[in-house]
C-alpha cells in the first residue's frame, strides 16, 4: 500500500473507531505496513479527527522518514507485532471500557472465551466452542521492555487478532485494514459481552 492510502484508510478508520467510544481524548495509535515501511499516528491527536499532516512516515527499520511530530511511545509494540506475525498488515490500538476493565478484573495472563458465535469473526475460528485466548499483559511505561515480553511469550504461543495490556486496553492486529477493523469489532462486542456476564453473575 502506498503512504498516501495508507493515510486515508487510517482517518476513515480513526473516525469509526470514535464514534464507537473506543479512542477517548487522545488515545489509542494506529498503523499500516507499506509498500516503503510503515504509516503511524503521531502523538497528541484525537484518532477521530486525523488530518494526513498527522502522520509519520517510517522506513522498513522502524526510522523516521516524513512528517511532523513525534510518534507515539508505543510504536515499539506496533513494529514489534509487525515483526512477529510478517503477514500483519494493519494494528489498532484502542481505549474501549470494557477492554481496559476487563484487562484488569482478570488476575490470570489470559482472557478466556467461549460459547460465543461472534467468535467466528476473527480470522481461523469456525465456531462457537472455538477457545478464544488473549493475552494480557501488565502496563508498562518502558514500551520496548513490554514488548520483549510480548515477544517471549508469542515464542510459545503465537499472538493472532491481539493483546490486551492490563489497565490499557487493546492492540488489535489482521492480515488487511478490512480485517483488522473486524478483530476490533468482533473483540469488543465479546468484551462487552463478558463484562456483562461477569456483572450479572454477581447479583446472583
Amino acid at each position: 500500500m502506498q503512504n498516501h492510502a495508507a493515510k486515508s484508510a487510517l482517518i476513515e478508520t480513526g473516525h469509526w473507531i470514535s464514534q464507537q467510544g473506543w479512542v477517548p481524548a487522545t488515545g489509542g495509535n494506529f498503523s499500516i505496513r507499506t509498500d516503503s515501511g510503515f504509516v503511524v499516528t503521531a502523538s497528541g491527536y484525537h484518532k477521530g479527527y486525523l488530518e494526513p499532516e498527522h502522520f509519520l512516515e517510517l522506513c522498513a527499520d522502524g526510522q523516521i522518514t516524513a512528517g511532523n511530530g513525534a510518534p507515539s511511545a508505543e510504536t515499539a509494540l506496533h513494529l514489534m507485532l509487525y515483526q512477529l506475525s510478517p503477514n500483519t498488515e494493519c494494528v489498532l490500538h484502542t481505549h474501549s471500557v470494557a477492554a481496559t476493565t476487563l484487562s484488569r478484573f482478570i488476575r490470570d495472563d489470559t482472557l478466556h472465551i467461549e460459547g460465543y458465535e461472534m467468535q467466528k469473526s476473527l480470522r481461523g475460528i469456525d465456531s462457537h466452542l472455538t477457545p478464544l485466548h488473549i493475552a494480557i499483559f501488565d502496563n508498562d511505561q518502558d514500551i520496548e521492555r513490554l514488548a520483549l515480553r510480548v515477544a517471549k511469550h508469542h515464542a510459545t504461543t503465537p499472538v493472532v487478532h491481539g493483546v490486551l495490556i492490563r489497565g490499557h486496553g487493546l492492540y488489535a492486529m489482521g492480515h488487511s485494514v478490512a480485517e483488522t477493523r473486524r478483530h476490533i469489532e468482533g473483540l469488543e462486542f465479546l468484551f462487552a459481552c463478558e463484562l456483562e456476564r461477569i456483572k450479572l453473575e454477581g447479583t446472583r
